[in-house]
């Protein structure tokens, strides 16, 4: 790891770590957001309709339109209570406040009128009285809100028992309500809150509390209670989750167990709002009663009675966007219970999703700075689809609402800011490094220097190299019969073809000269078995030349041939930048340099076209190689061993080959002896060897010619070209 990706890696956590505590303290975009996403679910897949045991009397426009404004005189409302109990429906809760005297009472009406004495007033109807009544013995549940003045608190007409310890500090404080006359009170026979978001800034009713608490009591809302009411059970069981306190897990009312949140709210899952779930309060207040469709949707249904007039100001915004009453969603909620389909949110959910961001982000900042800003790409989006996929799923099929869009927000940002720090500063010194290299270093070799951490040492390092000539012969005739830029054409053709042989065996091309090239294996980096590598690369361009001849590639007509002489030898050398400061190459220097540059001119004296030094051949003791002799090379006092390259392991395998290597021994034995039998070893050689490659014949018709070569005065190890 460079000093720059161990920044990356730092600098990528950090901002990881700090979405990490971002998302733990769940700011109010991320509920938003999140809240979002569980609405757009909703509404891609809505709590299908069925025709529950649950109706809305609806005091909608055509109601009023026929019956008068509103507030209605409370006799008429005990009219409706009377049909409605005579119907047989299992509970009349009321989402409508009675918090005041009925002021078209006519006892209050005339009441106003001075100098009437009370006999006459007490003889008047009391609409108030008459409403009470009504209430008495039937299964009439009355609303209550939230108030912020004064200090009333209804009577609690439920009972409730706990698993653990009560829950008083779960649910959402009430400090004072709205009052009911006395009457209405006692006669109801239970009381809930119709508040449906209380503290919420939303707008948008996703989660209705079912209780209310003042510290020392619980308080239901209108959708128990009727449910309560409508299966005529006394008592609420609460179920907290074990070893925490103040929390709530389940309501547990009649026959039906009810998950909630830890504050005891149940989260809304709704359907579309559809008009079989309403009756208007018209057709049961008519002179003639209520019609037999009504009397059949009503029998032993649970009622709400409300308003849907846009006028008096119940209209709530759900999940599915629709605006719909108030008195609607107490009716879907009982629905929603009824059919058991629940929403919830696990208690570890909140851990699950940060943990998600925390792997997530350390995931995608290792993946920009070791591997690549497309690679994270691909598994950021592999993330955003698996969380999709598997929040959506959780909700379609469990009904689990877990968060998809903070793991992929966090992601996001992440990878964006990791790949901005790579091309600011770690690609940076990748773009320098390939600058540099990048003419002559195959892709891999750029792979490993750019991520293995001190695999490029500039300045000057010593170590085994095997260094690579190639020249083209006869080059100088050639260049006296073409045109300078037929000249330069032609070497742009050749040296291009045999250096990508080059970059494809993880050579490092030094140089051109002239028409010559200079290569080297193991630098800048260690490359396993380069000895091996270099003449894989010689044989490779004899294949890459015969290839060009065949097609003509160089337009110089049937018949006429390139060729090229390659010289190969390993030894330690000095590699490194050299030059000036401003200019400077990466380049091989000394012996080792010298003595392949010299076997390569050695190859037109021994008439073949890839010649090994010793120590290169000791390396690949499996190829296909000739003892060539010991040859004097300028500049160096002792001779030095060479070996004709003639194929690679598999030609060495060969029956043909075997045979030619049993030969070639007799024939060396033969020349260092003096014996007469080599010309007629060297005549059955070079037919051997025409079968093997075309350069063979003319190896051997010149080494009759260099006996001195192989005198016994220059005898070296023969095994080194063993199978």
């Amino acid at each position: 790891m460079t000093r720059a990706q161990q920044v990356g890696v730092i600098v990528g956590l950090v901002i990881v770590a700090a979405l990490t505590l971002l998302r733990a303290s769940d700011p109010s975009f991320y509920r938003l957001a999140r809240e979002a996403v569980f609405d757009e679910y909703q509404r891609l897949s809505p709590r299908p309709f069925q025709d529950m045991p649950v109706r809305v009397v609806d005091i909608d426009e055509a109601s009023l339109k026929v019956l008068g404004q509103w507030p209605w005189p409370r006799d008429r409302l005990a009219l409706l209570v009377d049909r409605l109990a005579g119907m047989g429906v299992s509970a009349i809760a009321f989402d409508i406040l009675f918090s005041e005297p009925d002021r078209l009472s006519p006892r209050a009406v005339v009441s106003e009128v001075g100098g009437l004495s009370p006999d006459l007033l007490g003889r008047l109807p009391d609409n108030d009285a008459i409403l009470a009544a009504s209430f008495d013995g039937r299964p009439v549940i009355l609303g209550f809100a939230i108030s912020n003045d004064g200090s009333f608190l209804p009577q609690v007409k439920a009972g409730f028992a706990f698993t653990g310890e009560p829950p008083f500090g779960a649910p959402p404080r009430i400090a004072s309500a709205t009052p009911l006359l006395p009457n209405f009170e006692k006669n109801a026979a239970s009381i809930g809150h119709i508040s449906l978001d209380p503290g919420n800034p939303s707008a948008v009713v996703r989660t209705i509390p079912l209780l209310l608490s003042d510290g020392q009591q619980l308080y239901p809302n209108l959708t128990m209670e009727a449910l309560r009411v409508a299966q005529g059970a006394s008592t609420y069981v609460l179920v907290d989750a074990p070893d925490v306190q103040d929390t709530i897990t389940q309501i547990k009312v009649g026959e039906f167990v009810v998950p909630v949140t830890a504050t005891g709210e149940l989260w809304l899952y709704l359907g579309a709002d559809r008009a079989e779930r309403y009756i208007s309060a018209k057709a049961i207040l008519a002179e003639e009663g209520p019609p037999e469709d009504v009397r059949a949707a009503l029998e032993g249904a649970i009622v709400f009675v409300g308003t849907s007039a846009a006028g008096l100001q119940d209209i709530r915004t759900t999940a599915l966007g629709q605006h719909v009453p108030g008195v609607s969603i107490h009716a879907q909620a009982v629905e929603q219970i009824l059919s058991g389909q629940f929403l919830s949110r696990p208690d570890w959910a909140n851990g699950l999703e940060i943990l998600a961001i925390a792997v997530a982000g350390s995931l995608i900042v290792a993946l920009t700075t070791f591997v690549s800003p497309a690679v994270a790409l691909a598994f950021g989006l592999l993330v955003t689809t698996l969380a999709l996929a598997a929040s959506w799923a959780a909700f379609r099929y469990a009904g689990l609402l877990f968060d998809p869009m903070a793991p992929i927000v966090s992601a996001t940002i992440t990878h964006f800011a990791a790949t901005g720090f790579r091309i600011l500063v770690i690609d940076r010194e990748r773009r320098q490094i390939r600058r540099a290299f990048g003419q002559y270093l195959s892709p891999e070799l750029l792979y490993r220097i750019e991520h293995t951490r001190d695999a490029l040492r500039l300045g000057g390092d010593e170590r085994e190299l095997t260094v690579m000539f190639v020249d083209v012969r006869n080059f100088t005739e050639m260049s006296e019969r073409l045109s300078p830029k037929e000249v330069v054409a032609f070497l742009n053709r050749l040296l291009d073809a045999l250096s990508r042989d080059v970059i494809e065996n993880e050579g490092t091309l030094d140089k051109f000269i002239g028409d010559s090239i200079m290569a080297f294996w193991n630098a800048p980096v260690d490359i396993a078995d380069h000895s091996r590598k270099a003449v894989r690369t010689a044989l490779a361009m004899r294949r890459t030349l015969a290839r060009l001849n065949d097609e003509d590639a160089f337009g110089f007509g049937e018949g006429q041939k390139v060729s090229i002489g390659v010289g190969i030898h390993t030894g330690l050398a000095c590699v490194g930048n050299m030059g000036a400061e401003a200019h400077f190459n990466y380049s091989a220097v000394g012996d080792t340099v010298n003595v392949a540059a010299r076997i390569e001119v050695a190859c037109k004296e021994v008439g073949f076209d890839i010649l090994v030094s010793e120590s290169t051949a000791r390396a690949v003791p499996d190829m296909a190689l000739l003892d060539a002799g010991m040859l004097g090379l300028k500049g160096r006092r002792s001779r030095t061993g060479i070996f004709a390259v003639v194929g690679d392991e598999e030609i060495a395998r060969s029956p043909a080959f075997a045979e030619l290597w049993f030969l070639h021994g007799r024939l060396i034995e033969a020349l260092r002896t003096g014996s007469k039998a080599a010309r007629e070893f060297v005549r059955e050689a070079r037919a051997m060897g025409e079968a093997l490659t075309d350069t063979l014949p003319e190896f051997y018709r010149r080494l009759s010619r260099r006996s001195e070569h192989f005198h016994q005065d220059f005898v070296k190890e023969k095994d080194v070209a063993a199978k």
